[in-house]
C-alpha cells in the first residue's frame, strides 16, 4: 500500500517522504525495516525514531523532524491501531450452519450467521444478524443476543443472559455462571443460594480469554457499554461495571460492587464486595480495594490509599528495621 493511501485512510499529514513509497507491513520502532511503518507515542522511544530503519513513522503533530518519512497525527497510538486494521482486516466467515451444530427448532437466529462445528444453541434463544459462533460455543436456553455477536471457541452464554450489539467473547469466556453464594447452616455446612438473575452485557463490550462474569441471586450483574475485560478476570454476582471501564488481567471483583465509568483496574487488582469505585478512578497493579474510592482518584497498595501516600509508605518500608532499632535505643 502506498504511503499516500495510508495517510488518506488514517486522515493524517504526510511529511518528509515520497507519497509513492510502498509499505508492506508494520513493526515496532526498534525492529522495523525498509517498507515497514512504525509509530512513536511514548517519549521513551523518541531517540529510536531518529535511527529507525522504518520507511515511515507515525508521530505527534509537534514531533521534531527525523530522517524517515513522518505521518503526523493527533494520536499516534490510535492511528497505528487503525493502520494495523488496514493490513490485517478481520477474517470473514461465510453464512451457514455446520452439520455438527445443534440448533433448537425454537431458536431465532438473524441473517448472515456463521454457526461452526459442534456449536449448541438451546431453546428460545434469540441472536441478531451477522453472528459468528465458532467451534464448541454453547448458548443456553432463553439467552438474548444482539447483532454482530462474535464468540470464539468454547465461549459459553448461560440461561436468560442478555447481550447487546457488537459484543466479542474470546476463548473460554463464561457469561452467567453461578455467583459464589452460600449460606452457612447451623451444622457448619454450606447451603447453595440459587443464582437465577441474569448477566446483562451492553453494546460494544469485549471479554477476553477465560474470564467469568457471574449471574446473581437477585437483580442482575451488568456490564455497561464499551467495557473491555482482559484475560482471567472475575466479576462477581450483582456487580455493575460502568461505561468504557478497563478491567486488566487477573482483576477480581467481589459481589455487589459498583465500578464507575472509565475506571481502570490494572493487573491483579482485588475489590471487596459492596463498595463503589468512582468514575475515572485508577487502581494500580496488585492493589486491594477495601472501601469506597472517590471519583478521579489514583490509588495504590493493600488496602489501597492515595498513590502519593503509598509512595511515601514504599520509601519508608525498607528503612523499618533501622527505624525500629533507633526507637529501641531511645527507649
Amino acid at each position: 500500500m502506498k504511503l499516500s493511501a495510508i495517510a488518506a485512510a488514517l486522515e493524517v499529514r504526510l511529511e518528509n517522504g515520497s507519497p509513492e513509497t510502498e509499505i508492506h507491513g508494520l513493526n515496532g520502532i526498534e525492529q522495523a525495516g525498509p517498507g515497514e511503518l512504525t509509530f512513536v507515542s511514548n517519549p521513551k522511544y523518541a531517540g529510536a525514531a531518529r535511527t529507525t530503519r522504518a520507511s515511515a513513522v507515525i508521530v505527534n503533530e509537534d514531533f521534531p523532524a527525523i530522517p524517515a518519512a513522518m505521518l503526523r497525527a493527533k494520536d499516534p497510538y490510535l492511528s497505528f491501531a487503525r493502520a494495523l486494521e488496514l493490513f490485517h482486516p478481520p477474517r470473514r466467515y461465510s453464512a451457514g450452519i455446520h452439520p455438527t451444530a445443534v440448533v433448537h427448532v425454537s431458536a431465532r437466529i438473524g441473517p448472515g450467521a456463521h454457526i461452526g462445528p459442534y456449536v449448541v444453541v438451546d431453546e428460545d434463544v434469540e441472536i441478531g444478524a451477522n453472528a459468528v459462533l465458532l467451534a464448541h460455543v454453547v448458548i443456553y436456553r432463553g439467552a438474548k443476543i444482539g447483532d454482530n455477536f462474535f464468540a470464539h471457541s468454547h465461549a459459553v452464554v448461560r440461561e436468560s443472559c442478555r447481550i447487546g450489539n457488537n459484543v466479542l467473547l474470546q476463548n473460554g469466556v463464561v457469561i452467567g455462571g453461578d455467583g459464589f453464594g452460600f449460606a452457612r447452616t447451623a451444622e457448619g455446612h454450606w447451603h447453595k443460594i440459587p443464582q437465577p438473575a441474569p448477566v446483562v452485557i451492553e453494546d460494544d463490550v469485549e471479554v477476553q480469554a477465560n474470564s467469568c462474569i457471574d449471574r446473581a441471586s437477585v437483580g442482575q450483574t451488568r456490564i455497561k457499554r464499551g467495557v473491555k475485560v482482559d484475560n482471567l478476570v472475575q466479576v462477581g454476582h450483582g456487580s455493575m461495571v460502568g461505561e468504557d471501564a478497563l478491567l486488566c488481567a487477573q482483576v477480581g471483583i467481589a459481589g455487589s460492587t459498583e465500578i464507575g465509568d472509565r475506571v481502570i483496574l490494572t493487573g491483579q487488582v482485588g475489590v471487596v464486595g459492596h463498595v463503589k469505585v468512582g468514575d475515572n478512578a485508577i487502581v494500580t497493579p496488585q492493589s486491594g480495594v477495601a472501601g469506597n474510592i472517590p471519583a478521579g482518584a489514583l490509588v495504590s497498595g493493600a488496602p489501597a490509599v492515595d498513590h502519593k501516600l503509598w509512595l511515601k509508605y514504599s520509601a519508608i518500608l525498607p528503612r523499618l528495621p533501622e527505624i525500629a532499632r533507633a526507637l529501641r535505643k531511645k527507649e
